[in-house]
């Protein structure tokens, strides 16, 4: 079910049910900040919360639809902090979108990026496909008890969702992943692993892309063949030594994925 609320105190009473938040609860707040596009996490014992601003995301509105779409389609419990009238917009203007169109939306990125360890990279490359970390800890393949994502709250069933992310994102996880803590710092030394590049076009249009309002992922498993374009390691952009930080990897990383591009199309971006 779907509620929605003027407004909403982040702590660990559900205003729904006057009981502590369960995993089955996602909540989506509108917001007049000016600090970010978008944020998400959990805090003060609160269900996961996406709060997008409406002074600084463009096309709100589809963030919303997206959202309220992916809970309906997954029988999520969800709570929309916001006006009736802010919902109202949102609604028209998001018309007959669905959180898995199957196809790129102008605003949406032509290429999609996932950051992984260079051990996990190798097993892609065997298994010829990226896998959940629910899937991948069914068969054995992570010792770990639990997925990082879970320091910052996520819920339990993103594990069932291959991620994508942009800038430096990914790499902050993969470090995150290794320090066994969350790590923001952009310019802490790490091992870095493999950003690999994929088609989203592709993606959207075979009917894989799921959003959520928040986030562009897929369910469950992604082959190779025909997504995946080109990986990025340190020895393939040229670094000398596996070490680096998450902000110079990925800004090399950028630089040499366009001069792949450009190889590629025979001219300059």
């Amino acid at each position: 079910m779907i509620y929605r609320l003027d407004e909403l105190n982040e702590n660990r009473i559900n205003p729904i049910t006057n009981y502590k938040y369960d995993n089955s609860w996602m909540i989506l707040a509108l917001t007049d900040s000016r600090d970010y596009k978008q944020m998400c996490g959990r805090n003060f014992g609160c269900a996961y919360t996406i709060k997008v601003s409406r002074l600084t995301q463009k096309n709100w509105e589809i963030s919303v639809g997206d959202f309220i779409s992916f809970c309906k389609a997954n029988n999520k419990n969800a709570i929309l902090v916001m006006s009736e009238t802010d919902l109202n917009i949102a609604k028209e203007h998001y018309g007959c979108h669905k959180y898995n169109d199957a196809f790129l939306r102008e605003e949406e990125p032509p290429i999609f990026v996932h950051s992984t360890s260079l051990e996990s990279w190798e097993q892609i490359q065997r298994d010829k496909m990226l896998k959940s970390w629910n899937i991948l800890k069914k068969s054995g393949t992570i010792p770990e008890e639990k997925p990082i994502g879970t320091r910052l709250g996520d819920p339990v069933d993103f594990s069932d969702y291959i991620m994508f992310g942009s800038g430096i994102t990914g790499e902050i996880i993969v470090n995150s992943k290794q320090r066994g803590k969350i790590i923001m710092e952009e310019n802490a030394e790490y091992l870095t692993g493999a950003r690999l590049y994929f088609d989203a076009k592709k993606i959207a249009e075979d009917g894989l892309l799921v959003r959520d309002g928040c986030h562009l992922k897929v369910k469950d498993t992604l082959p190779l063949i025909p997504y995946f374009i080109w990986a990025a390691t340190w020895d393939t952009i040229g670094l000398t030594s596996r070490t680096s930080t998450p902000k110079f990897f990925a800004e090399q990383a950028e630089k040499e994925f366009k001069i792949f591009m450009e190889k590629q199309s025979g001219s300059k971006l």
